[in-house]
């Protein structure tokens, strides 16, 4: 889940922990700890929620190109 990497990044690089991170998205650190190493799959709600939270498009994290038509 390449995808969860780019959340660790940003999520390391803004200097949040997995637990502020697990507390915006309203579950257990160790929930959010499964997510990101792709223990779990991280639900398509949770995946909003982070694109909101660090002000980026899913396009973006997905490594889908931008105003493609596919």
């Amino acid at each position: 889940m390449d995808y969860m990497k780019k959340f660790k990044t940003l999520r390391t690089d803004n200097d949040y922990s997995q637990e502020q991170i697990a507390k915006i998205l309203g579950v257990a650190q160790t929930t959010y700890s499964q997510y990101e190493r792709g223990v779990r799959a991280l639900p398509i709600e949770h995946f909003i929620t982070l694109c909101r939270f660090y002000h980026i498009s899913s396009n973006s994290i997905l490594g889908l190109q931008e105003n493609k038509d596919y």
